[in-house]
Parts: structure tokens; C-alpha cells; sequence
């Protein structure tokens, strides 16, 4: 082995997903493990490699949280209660507690970078009053307890930021779904994510300068009604799909967006 392979390979950064069983993190699991060293948080194993590799930490527990840690350089902490359904307890636990806990352990063990994966449901409310475009540096408004939140985890990571150097890049996630048809809503068509702009997007949130920051991440969907410019110019991201390039049907343009029913984001 020569001394540029060493270098190589002491130099591949260590990645630990949280959250690794559910529809993102299987795919950034997948997706990402030849340029980066990825260890696998979850609960529930979903394939042959996670039945071996699981890390099985309860994330409210900071104790079983530490270890995780060891030689990290970026966490992506996809982790908790993802239903915007959610009711108080599940969001207390999950999303706050146990995201605080990640926070206060990358800052021990000495993390370069956490990645949280946010939701556009810190926002929803502009969505649900059909009030657009919304732009990331607007005041949160959340549509749920789920939203409260991610708008609390957001804040919470600029703490972190501001108080021990932590870098905390949030990204606002839209929809993520491999068919954006599976919903018949204008408004997620217009949020959707597709596999590949996920992908894109975690690795520039990984490898961008930028050290903080709220990003909204989601398709080059021509009705999209939030902004990507501060993604685009600070983290590099370039969308690449659209979900009007999945149908043969043409767009139904309606100005100033098409409405969202009076209960979102309920069965959502």
C-alpha cells in the first residue's frame, strides 16, 4: 500500500446517520457509503446489512448517545417522530430531547457537523393560509406539534452553533417519495424531493463551507412556492428533477398557487 492510499483512507470521513431504517436514511445508507464511512443508527433493522451493523442507541438516553460519536465527523440526524400527526409526548421525547442529546454529544466528542434533517411543517401554516412565497429567513410557523418541533430543533442548533462552534446545516425537506404521484395534492407535487435531488443535497449539506444555516430542500418543481436560493448559492445544490417530468399530462398553472385544503396538513 502506498502512502497515498493511507492518506486516503485516514482522510474518508466518518458519517453516522440516525434514523437509518426509515425511507432517507436507507437511501443516504446506501447511496453514500463509497465516498464516506457510514455507521447506521435505528431501532428497527430493515435489511440483511442492518441486521449486522444496526447501532440500536436510545436516543433520549445521552449515556447510550456518546458512543455513537466515536471518530464522527458529520452526523445526519434524521431520527424521531415524523408524522406531523404527532401528538406532544412523541415530539418531546423523540425530537426534542433526543435531539438535544445528539447535539450535546457531537459537541463532546468533538463532531465537526450535524445535518438535521427539518421539515417544511416548520413553516406550514404559511402553506395552509395559501400565504407564498415563503423565503427561509421568514418567522417559523408552524402547521403541527411535529413543526413546533423542528422549528425548536432549528433553534436549538443555532445554540449550539453560536455557543460551542458547532456547524448545524437544517435543511426544510419537503416530500421525499421515489413517485411523486402517490399524492394527488398540488401542494406536495410542488414540495416534492426526488431520490437523487435527496442525495445531492445531504452531500453538499456534508461538504459546504457554510457553517450555519436554514436551507429548504425540494425538486425543481415549476409550482414550488419556497425559496432555494440560499441552498443553491451557499450550499451549492442544483435540483435536477421535476415532478412535471414524470407525467404526460401538462402542469395545471394556477396563479398565485393552487389551494390547499382548510385542514393541512391532516393525512398528509
Amino acid at each position: 500500500m502506498t502512502d497515498t492510499d493511507t492518506d486516503t483512507t485516514q482522510t474518508k470521513r466518518r458519517i453516522l446517520i440516525t434514523g437509518a431504517t426509515g425511507g432517507i436514511g436507507l437511501l443516504l445508507a446506501d447511496r453514500l457509503r463509497d465516498d464516506y464511512e457510514v455507521v447506521q443508527h435505528g431501532r428497527t433493522p430493515r435489511n440483511d446489512e442492518q441486521e449486522r451493523v444496526l447501532q440500536r442507541a436510545d436516543l433520549e438516553d445521552l449515556d447510550e448517545v456518546l458512543p455513537l460519536m466515536q471518530g464522527v465527523d458529520t452526523v445526519l440526524h434524521l431520527a424521531g417522530s415524523a408524522s406531523p400527526e404527532s401528538d406532544w409526548d412523541d415530539v418531546l421525547a423523540a425530537n426534542i430531547v433526543g435531539y438535544r442529546n445528539v447535539l450535546e454529544a457531537a459537541r463532546q466528542a468533538g463532531v465537526r457537523r450535524v445535518v438535521y434533517a427539518s421539515s417544511n411543517h416548520a413553516m406550514g401554516m404559511y402553506d395552509r393560509l395559501e400565504q407564498w412565497p415563503v423565503y427561509p429567513h421568514q418567522l417559523p410557523r408552524p402547521d403541527s406539534l411535529y413543526g413546533v418541533s423542528k422549528v425548536f430543533g432549528e433553534t436549538l442548533g443555532r445554540f449550539y452553533h453560536d455557543e460551542h462552534g458547532l456547524d448545524v446545516i437544517a435543511l426544510r425537506i419537503g416530500w421525499m417519495s421515489e413517485d411523486p404521484f402517490e399524492a394527488d395534492e398540488d401542494v406536495l407535487h410542488a414540495m416534492w424531493l426526488s431520490e437523487d435531488d435527496c442525495e445531492q443535497v445531504f452531500r453538499r449539506a456534508i461538504e459546504a463551507e457554510v457553517r450555519f444555516g436554514l436551507y429548504y430542500a425540494i425538486s425543481d418543481n415549476p409550482n414550488r412556492r419556497w425559496d432555494l436560493t440560499n441552498t443553491m448559492l451557499e450550499l451549492g445544490y442544483r435540483p435536477q428533477d421535476s415532478w412535471t417530468e414524470r407525467t404526460d399530462e401538462p402542469e395545471d398553472v394556477v396563479e398565485g398557487g393552487a389551494p390547499v385544503r382548510d385542514d393541512w396538513p391532516l393525512n398528509s
